[in-house]
């Protein structure tokens, strides 16, 4: 992506007290697409296929402001959720949250015990309760399973989480 394309994008975040400065249309109309959740999908890929932080980053955001949820954003958010050359690991254990699919469990309880080393100075082990968080949001046995076995973790932060998410879900 070109910086012009980059600040065009960074437009659609939304700025409290500013709002945004760019519309998903403008977007769209620059890329050649006519649907954010497909352009966001074909941006996603090829920052992976590249290996761009910056585009995964841009990628992500055009997703969040087309509302893009699909299920054909699993397997690209579980790829990225393992990889160690990007640092959007929150927003992507985010986004597995709220597909709220058991196929996402491995990964979150994966992003649960996982510090990548940017993270490393986060004590509040951030990236870890947005996984639980994720957990506890989806239904089924794998991912009540996932939960009570972050339970006896090392970390009181994680324990902790897992279970409130546990009591949440009345699995406690």
């Amino acid at each position: 992506m070109t910086p012009e394309e980059q600040d065009l994008v960074m437009g659609l975040v939304f700025v409290p007290g500013e709002g945004r400065r760019r519309t998903l249309d403008e977007v769209l109309a620059r890329f050649g697409g006519s649907d954010g959740g497909t352009l966001a999908l074909r941006l996603l890929r090829d920052a992976m296929e590249r290996r761009d932080a910056d585009d995964v980053a841009m990628a992500l955001i055009v997703k969040a402001a087309a509302g893009a949820s699909g299920e054909e954003f699993l397997e690209p958010l579980t790829e990225l959720s393992r990889a160690d050359w990007h640092t959007r690991h929150e927003d992507v254990v985010r986004m597995l949250g709220k597909l709220r699919s058991p196929k996402a469990v491995p990964a979150l309880g994966e992003a649960a015990r996982r510090v990548p080393e940017y993270l490393e100075w986060d004590e509040n082990r951030a990236l870890a309760v947005k996984a639980i968080w994720a957990l506890g949001a989806i239904p089924g046995e794998e991912a009540r399973d996932a939960l009570n076995g972050l339970r006896d973790a090392e970390n009181e932060i994680i324990r902790e989480n897992a279970l409130k998410q546990l009591a949440r879900r009345g699995e406690l």
